[in-house]
């Protein structure tokens, strides 16, 4: 009441915008809701993929136009091949940085445990099967060491793997011993994992109607769950369309294969990797834990998530995925050297994560990123191998693409705080 008496009006609160669901919106708009999602998500900075998919459009254009071997059949099934080991190191970046973290020694930990698997199968005699768990173990026990420093005792991730960067390799350098490299057999199962193509065209083509199978059957059991529980679900044209989409590029990329030697085993073990960890993280309740600890790590806590186990096991898969792409790239340079791990794998691995559209602060990312940036930065480094570039541009172009991912991600995420999505 005003000093005069009179009742003062009293303001009415601003009616907030209801948050409606992306696919109520689709199915009961049509195309109209397709364009009006589209334009919502890129105005809140929901790029998901299509920076990276944009990315590698105009990179394979730029260096087909260049030179037409770049896009043959022979230099992409190559190229299918050779990013499996650091896709493979990527994955496991992919989950550390989900939590907002880093690992620094993954390119260390993947020249130790190939250099495992040399010294034990080749050097002392171990069955192949034997020093392969071996090799595979080390990486996990790697990671528990990483982990518990970090999550038990507080010492920060970056120092932690840092430090194992240098002290992994130390390690890896004393068990390989005065020779410093050790050639592998070229008959173990690492080779053999690289090298066989399955040169049966209904391999790849076989590969790529499961693929679409698998998925237009999980996107339909989805929406049926949905629909039983009374919520928001997919309708059937955006299921097909989907579907389409994903067919066209499968069977493509299934031909493209056929038209060289055929379907490479590296490559698929490759995408059954990323297939089970991708359930793993959206369709587990361990998967939505790390998501939580990435998004509030003190709401995360509160609400009754093992904040220390969730962060050691992911320590513990990132160096085991380390390990398993340090396996593949020994065979493919049929050894174990003391230049294993070394280089620009480290930062080639965090940069494929990144690039493919992990996020730097944790909370957002798929597995499906390490695919999606390992192309685009195999893709570079084909495309100026064939154009005779130096290394020197190499590095220059590929942190270039680096950067410019990381400020896509900065500009993305001030675009969602801003929508208040973030």
């Amino acid at each position: 009441m005003s000093r005069d008496g009179v009742n003062a009006p009293v303001p009415v609160a601003a009616e907030a915008t209801p948050v409606v669901d992306p696919r109520l919106i689709v199915r009961e708009q049509g195309v109209a809701g397709y364009l009006g999602e589209f334009r919502r998500r890129i105005g809140s900075g929901e790029l998901g993929s299509l920076p990276v998919v944009l990315a590698l459009i105009v990179i394979w254009a730029v260096f087909g136009s260049l030179n037409s071997s770049f896009l043959s059949a022979q230099n992409l099934s190559n190229l299918s091949q050779q990013i499996v080991g650091t896709g493979m190191i990527a994955i496991g970046v992919v989950f550390v940085l989900l939590l907002g973290e880093i690992d620094l020694s993954v390119g260390s930990v993947s020249g130790l445990c190939a250099a495992i698997f040399a010294v034990l199968n080749v050097t002392h005699g171990v069955n192949q099967w034997v020093a392969l768990i071996s090799a595979l173990v080390g990486g996990a026990l790697v990671g528990l060491i990483q982990g518990l420093f970090f999550a038990k005792v507080g010492v920060p991730a970056f120092v932690v793997t840092l430090a194992g960067n240098l002290a992994w390799n130390g390690v890896m350098l004393q068990i390989l011993g005065a020779n410093g490299t050790v050639n592998l057999s070229g008959n173990d199962i690492v080779s053999r994992l690289y090298s066989t193509i399955y040169g049966q065209q209904i391999a790849a083509y076989g590969l790529a109607a499961v693929g679409v199978l698998l998925y237009l059957g999980s996107m339909l059991y989805d929406a049926n769950r949905r629909r039983r529980a009374g919520v928001p679900y997919r309708p059937p044209v955006d299921i097909a369309v989907r579907t389409v989409l994903l067919a066209v590029v499968s069977f493509v990329v299934a031909y493209t294969l056929n038209q060289y030697k055929g379907l490479p085993l590296a490559l698929l073990v490759f995408l059954i990797f990323i297939v089970v960890l991708d359930f793993v993280l959206r369709r587990t309740t361990y998967g939505r834990r790390i998501f939580a600890l990435g998004g509030n790590i003190e709401g995360a806590r509160r609400a009754g998530i093992n904040v220390s186990w969730t962060r050691i096991s992911v320590f513990m898969i990132c160096s085991t995925m380390a390990a398993v792409g340090g396996l593949f790239l020994a065979a493919q340079i049929q050894s174990a050297s003391q230049t294993s791990g070394g280089g620009n794998l480290l930062m080639n691995s965090i940069a494929a994560a990144v690039i493919g559209g992990t996020s730097l602060f944790g909370g957002r990312g798929k597995t499906w990123s390490a695919l999606l940036g390992a192309l685009v930065i195999g893709s570079i480094q084909s495309g100026m191998n064939i154009q005779g570039l130096s290394n020197a541009i190499q590095f220059i172009v590929t942190g270039a693409v680096l950067l410019a991912a990381v400020v896509i991600d900065s500009l993305s995420r001030r675009t969602q705080l801003a929508a208040g999505r973030a």
